[in-house]
């Protein structure tokens, strides 16, 4: 079937409010029914500004990027960008069309 894959670029230590943004994203999402998500912090980046953002040992919370990805039908995907957008946030996001499946061996086969 055919999906909607959403991602969604942020940093480690920014916030919406207290919460941090990629945690903030995450239950702004499942509030509005999408079924899963995940959040990925990167080693390194850099953004539009070219500022190259990266982990050392000693830091606690870092400005290292972070992805917060969701895969939604269409309409799920469309009524949460919306959603964000009355939200006013800043995030950079990428939308693509995606071939998606779910394996279960115990479906019976059809």
């Amino acid at each position: 079937m055919k999906g909607i894959h959403l991602r969604f670029y942020t940093y480690e230590n920014r916030k919406h409010g207290t919460v941090l943004m990629y945690e903030w994203l995450l239950e702004f999402a499942k509030a509005r029914g999408i079924h899963g998500g995940s959040a990925f912090r990167a080693i390194a980046g850099f953004g539009r500004h070219g500022r190259l953002h990266e982990q050392h040992f000693f830091e606690l919370a870092g400005d290292v990027p972070v992805l917060v990805e969701f895969i939604a039908d269409e309409t799920a995907a469309d009524a949460l960008v919306s959603a964000l957008r009355t939200e006013k946030v800043h995030l950079f996001c990428a939308r693509m069309t995606s071939d998606i499946e779910i394996l279960d061996p115990s479906a019976t086969p059809s």
